[in-house]
């Protein structure tokens, strides 16, 4: 009950900014960040802490119910989700750092973290400590975290590890690389460390280890919740494009026409195609999700099959959002190149969405590999 009552609690809230955060997308478009205070905005109501423990005052939501969440505010602006999907994402670290480390952390109820999983650093042994340094890409919502994650190759006497290690905001320089065709307000650029000292427990091991808290929601796949996050994002701005065209549709009448665009049988037909594809696509990723977390909850984890079914879901979901934006974008004609005409944002925003790794391209092939019993590393799925 808990679960619900905080997940419909945040629902409520992410309707309450929507018009709000739609109102000022250009704004957050052209900061080319999360402004301050609506991320504390967020913070403060609960957002970042829906996947954190909740020892550590997290709200601990199943996947589908972070999910929805995260796509009521991506339909809003797709930049806003997206920087709740890390934020929340990140905090299932917790589960796998030692409690002292979880604390500090987490010690302050609005507090932002984030990072990036991506072996980009490099770690050497110094007594009690690594020294780190390394440059990581794609570091979306930085600007706005207290704490970020960054992964890491150890090199010790036991050959290479990777490792995520944590960083305090002193301790990381961000870099003004996020010059993107969309997604512009996630601000992910590059951070950088250079010889930052970290505690040797003040990491984690994602891959090959359990987490220390045994819950559901920490026997569910870390990279299988991220994948299912960016299909939310996704899910999201294609739903706010069938909007977004539906309130262009009942006012513009194409050059040519004597009649509205919402009068016309070919908008009429594509329409309907895109709301059937888009709500199949959402069918399957939730059914997929709450089938998965059935599982997690009833075992305490998931089959290789199960996996590759969670990773499927999340890409087509993904996928299928971006050709559901691109037929609304052609429909809007020439209108939808202007940047007064926000299907011009949805289209870039869907199609920067699409290149995130866990729903690129190749994890179809990953998971056919999965279904087929084909011998892969399927340590990420």
């Amino acid at each position: 009950m808990r679960h619900f009552e905080a997940m419909t609690d945040l629902l409520s809230i992410a309707r309450a900014l929507a018009p709000s955060i739609a109102a000022h997308a250009d704004e957050i478009d052209a900061a080319r960040r999360l402004p301050a205070d609506l991320a504390y905005t967020l913070a403060q109501a609960g957002f970042f802490r829906m996947s954190l423990p909740s020892e550590y005052g997290g709200l601990e939501l199943p996947p589908a119910q972070t999910m929805a969440v995260i796509e009521e505010l991506a339909q809003a602006q797709a930049s806003v989700g997206w920087c709740v999907m890390i934020g929340a994402t990140t905090a299932v670290n917790a589960a796998y750092l030692p409690d002292v480390y979880a604390r500090q952390i987490w010690a302050d109820p609005s507090v932002i973290t984030g990072g990036v999983f991506a072996p980009k650093g490099k770690a050497t042994l110094e007594g009690d400590h690594y020294k780190v340094s390394g440059i990581w890409n794609w570091g979306s919502g930085s600007a706005n975290c207290a704490w970020l994650v960054g992964g890491a190759v150890i090199m010790g006497e036991g050959g290479p590890q990777v490792r995520m290690l944590w960083f305090e905001r002193e301790q990381v320089q961000l870099l003004d690389t996020w010059h993107a065709v969309g997604m512009k307000g996630t601000g992910s650029g590059d951070f950088e460390v250079v010889d930052a000292l970290v505690p040797i427990d003040r990491c984690v091991a994602l891959i090959g280890t359990k987490p220390r808290i045994a819950r559901p929601l920490y026997a569910f796949p870390v990279f299988g919740l991220l994948a299912l996050c960016v299909a939310a994002v996704a899910l999201g701005n294609a739903r706010g494009a069938i909007a977004d065209l539906l309130a262009l549709a009942d006012h513009k009448i194409p050059t040519g026409s004597r009649r509205l665009l919402a009068e016309r049988a070919s908008t009429q037909m594509e329409l309907a195609k895109a709301e059937g594809q888009l709500r199949a696509a959402r069918a399957y990723l939730y059914e997929a999700t709450q089938m998965a977390f059935e599982v997690a909850t009833q075992t305490g984890s998931l089959s290789l099959e199960d996996r590759a079914n969670l990773r499927i879901a999340a890409t087509h979901a993904t996928r299928t959002s971006a050709d559901v934006v691109r037929t609304l974008y052609d429909l809007g004609g020439g209108t939808s190149v202007y940047e007064t005409c926000p299907l011009q944002r949805r289209f870039r925003d869907a199609h920067v969405a699409t290149q995130h790794l866990m729903v690129a391209p190749g994890t179809y092939e990953l998971a056919g590999r999965a279904l087929l019993g084909v011998e892969a590393d399927f340590s990420q799925m």
